[in-house]
């Protein structure tokens, strides 16, 4: 179908996947955050799904991987072209205008870093652009009420940053950025498996089990999944039975990370806004917070009830979605550019 009057595009763009928002259309397109280079002519040769079933697969002249880090622009160039495959898949060849664009970015960036990332997306095409701290369209997308003189916390957890804030009258009063998330918890149970089994799995197969069988807390009746990998003393391949609370044991110290940010944030908090929060409880938002028993690991350390957020996966998106379309509205969130 031919989009001829797409005019606003929301864009979550993140370390491990992008997903782009369209006001009145929702999600369009959920996609890695990808990049197959061919290094020779230094050309991209595929962004998105195309480039992350190369990850790992390719010849020497050719290499996959995430332009962003930690939830911030790692290469420029890699970007802007990703920037511009996914505006372009969103409002077809033939749109007639081009887009006002709206990008998340994590709570921690430096000025340069938000000046880089809309610099990329005028470049990739679009009229205007603007970026909003995440979140603060992760509380928009989650339902609440971010213009009230009231303390509202909201922890959203991606695959490169852990961002927790305390946002009150549309701003945010406290908030922390912190390099643990989904892809560090990964890493942690590869790792463990490499120490405990002498077991090498990749990446996609680390983060399959922490979906599966994976736990913030111990469990009674434990999950068991079977997994392959290759053997480091033999070189063979083998495969080993592994279970929940091995995974709760594997991850320890990086949901120790989080819980170390979240109560910092909660440290920061003026009195008022504490007791605010204490009453409305913690939403958590992004992918990383789907983990088995997270939410009640946060409330036991913190002493405040924890909620998942509905649809966590896709708060930040939705919340591009709505600043869009009340652009007015949340002009203090904003920082402009044209």
């Amino acid at each position: 179908m031919i989009n001829f009057f797409i005019k606003k595009i929301g864009i979550d763009l993140g370390t491990a996947n992008t997903l782009v928002y369209v006001p009145g259309k929702g999600i369009l397109l959920n996609e890695p955050s990808v990049v197959a280079v061919a290094l020779p002519e230094n050309k991209v040769l595929a962004v998105g799904n195309e480039a992350k079933v190369m990850i790992g697969r390719t010849p020497e002249t050719i290499v996959a991987y995430r332009p962003m880090k930690d939830g911030v622009i790692a290469d420029y160039r890699v970007t802007e072209a990703m920037l511009r495959y996914f505006i372009s898949k969103t409002v077809g060849r033939w749109n007639l205008m081009r887009p006002e664009v709206l990008v998340s970015v994590p709570a921690g960036v430096t000025s340069t870093e938000r000046r880089s990332v809309v610099e990329a997306a005028i470049k990739a095409g679009a009229k205007s652009a603007y970026v909003v701290k995440e979140p603060v369209l992760a509380a928009i997308g989650a339902g609440i009420p971010i213009h009230e003189p009231r303390g509202h916390m909201v922890v959203d957890i991606g695959g490169g940053t852990t961002d927790a804030a305390v946002i009150s009258l549309g701003g945010i009063v406290s908030s922390i950025s912190v390099k643990v998330a989904g892809n560090k918890i990964d890493q942690a149970i590869s790792d463990y498996i490499k120490k405990q089994f002498n077991l090498a799995v990749g990446d996609s197969t680390a983060e399959q089990i922490k979906i599966s069988i994976g736990s913030a807390t111990p469990i009674e009746e434990e999950l068991v999944m079977t997994i392959k990998g290759r053997d480091f003393l033999t070189g063979l391949p083998r495969s080993i039975d592994i279970r929940t609370n091995e995974i709760v044991k594997a991850i320890d110290g990086e949901l120790r990370d989080i819980v170390k940010a979240i109560k910092q944030v909660l440290h920061n908090t003026p009195p008022e806004l504490a007791s605010d929060i204490i009453e409305n409880g913690i939403v958590m938002t992004g992918g990383g917070s789907l983990l088995r028993n997270l939410n009640l690991l946060v409330s036991r350390s913190t002493g405040v009830p924890t909620t998942v957020a509905k649809d966590a996966l896709y708060c930040v998106a939705k919340g591009t979605g709505i600043a869009l379309e009340h652009l007015e509205a949340y002009k203090k969130s904003i920082v402009a550019k044209r």
